[in-house]
């Protein structure tokens, strides 16, 4: 076998394995806790408690970092990675420790402002081809994950940051989601006015990304902004960087679902932007397709704060993967399920 095939057919096997890795992290994780502990990290997966996510700082259920001894920590970082791609979880923890910056900007306490403020809830039972789930949760960060028969969902991805842009301190100059701003920035500027009175939705930008928290990820009506076949080759280039940054902060194999539905897409893709386009003012984006819908807003404290979403039509919390899960079983009576 030549070096590039031997190559080639490892990086499929490590493609693969994502299924197998997060029940991995995840049985390791189980395991380093206390009864008590797993009391409050393990919840059924059938409970409304999975579709229950957001993304502000509040009390959730599950089990959160500061109730974690230093092994146990380490071991819920292995499943937080196991989910994410090396991008991701750079992103992930960067934004969990700016809970130490707001904390100084805002003279904290600690009660509202803590990067060990972070929920780690699984849902069902670990295992690589059951129906299980794990949320990760916290100030600006909720990560859900549905598993069904070795498939796995990942929305709602949400990434946010507070300050966008550190002004002050030893931190200045750190930008969490540089990428997520200036590939969009790159986009809007590229436009000909004429294409601007297209994708320009609104002079003002919203308040926050329009679909919040919502269990079901619902714009009403037509997708509005500039279609992808109105973009010339160098544009649509752009359109193209700006979702890949979305699609991999998930592992190559999860990455490569949100790649086929861009795919799918084709110019079924619209641009749309609200507010300024100058850097440091107000301003959103988002993409939309038939499949997924990409928020960003970056309006409050100044335009300096950052609210990003990858979501999934018909595909949040894995519902579309257990329709076709419990279809599958219905007409299969080899087919085996549970209902965890």
């Amino acid at each position: 076998m030549s070096l590039v095939a031997l190559v080639a057919g490892a990086a499929v096997v490590e493609r693969l394995r994502t299924p197998a890795t997060m029940a991995y992290a995840a049985h390791n994780f189980l395991a380093s806790l206390t009864a008590e502990q797993t009391a409050k990290a393990v919840i059924p997966f059938n409970s409304e408690e999975r579709f229950n996510w957001h993304y502000i700082p509040r009390p959730r259920l599950g089990l959160p970092l500061k109730e974690m001894t230093t092994t146990q920590q380490h071991l819920a970082h292995a499943l937080l990675n196991s989910c994410l791609s090396q991008s991701g979880y750079l992103k992930a923890t960067t934004i969990m420790s700016l809970e130490e910056v707001l904390k100084l900007l805002e003279h904290d306490s600690g009660e509202r402002r803590d990067p060990e403020k972070y929920y780690f809830t699984i849902f069902g039972e670990p295992k690589e081809t059951g129906n299980w789930g794990f949320r990760v949760e916290g100030h600006h960060l909720s990560l859900n994950f549905a598993i069904a028969d070795g498939r796995i969902a990942s929305s709602p991805t949400f990434l946010g940051a507070n300050p966008a842009e550190v002004r002050e301190g030893p931190r200045k100059g750190l930008r969490v989601l540089h990428a997520e701003e200036d590939l969009g920035r790159t986009l809007i500027t590229s436009l000909t006015p004429e294409q601007r009175t297209q994708a320009i939705v609104s002079k003002t930008a919203y308040k926050d990304i329009l679909t919040e928290a919502s269990r079901k990820a619902a714009l009403q009506g037509q997708p509005s902004g500039l279609q992808v076949a109105r973009m010339t080759a160098p544009q649509r280039e752009m359109l193209m960087d700006l979702l890949g940054e979305y699609a991999h902060n998930v592992p190559d194999d999860v990455a490569d679902k949100r790649l086929a539905q861009i795919k799918a897409a084709g110019n079924n893709l619209y641009f749309a932007w609200a507010g300024e386009i100058e850097k440091g003012r107000p301003h959103y984006y988002r993409v939309q397709s038939p499949s997924f819908l990409i928020e960003y807003d970056d309006t409050q404290n100044d335009a300096n704060h950052i609210h990003s979403v990858w979501r999934d039509f018909d595909g949040d919390f894995g519902v579309d993967l257990l329709q076709q899960h419990y279809q599958q079983a219905a007409h299969d009576p080899t087919h085996g399920h549970t209902h965890e």
